[in-house]
């Protein structure tokens, strides 16, 4: 299973340098478009390879993804944590109970008694 595992791993990772070196072209990014950035007078702009903005595009939706899901769940977490909660709060009293209802007994008995 191992060998699965570092083989699909191996077969990703030859996918992604093929696509990066297939391009490797210098492309200009520009945060606004022209006209607006004569508006300003400010046209900010970076030359980066393709496969850098590609790979970037990527880990921006999956940072994107990951951040929206952790936020959807976050009232399922809050009820399993109620949930927790409750949960000790009556083991607790379960063994206070059973403490209560064998106090004065033989311990024998009781142990007895706890097993039926």
């Amino acid at each position: 299973m191992r060998y699965i595992r570092y083989m699909s791993i191996a077969i990703f990772a030859v996918a992604l340098i093929a696509v990066a070196l297939a391009n490797r072209q210098m492309v200009e990014l520009k945060l606004l478009p022209s006209e607006i950035a004569g508006w300003f007078s400010l046209a900010p702009r970076i030359e980066l390879p393709l496969f850098a903005v590609i790979f970037g595009g990527i880990l921006a939706g999956l940072l994107v993804g990951f951040i929206w899901e952790w936020m959807r769940e976050y009232s399922q977490r809050a009820e399993a944590a109620k949930m927790a909660r409750e949960k000790r709060k009556l083991e607790r009293q379960v063994r206070r109970l059973k403490g209560e209802k064998h106090e004065g007994k033989d311990e024998v008995l009781a142990l007895l008694d706890e097993a039926s």
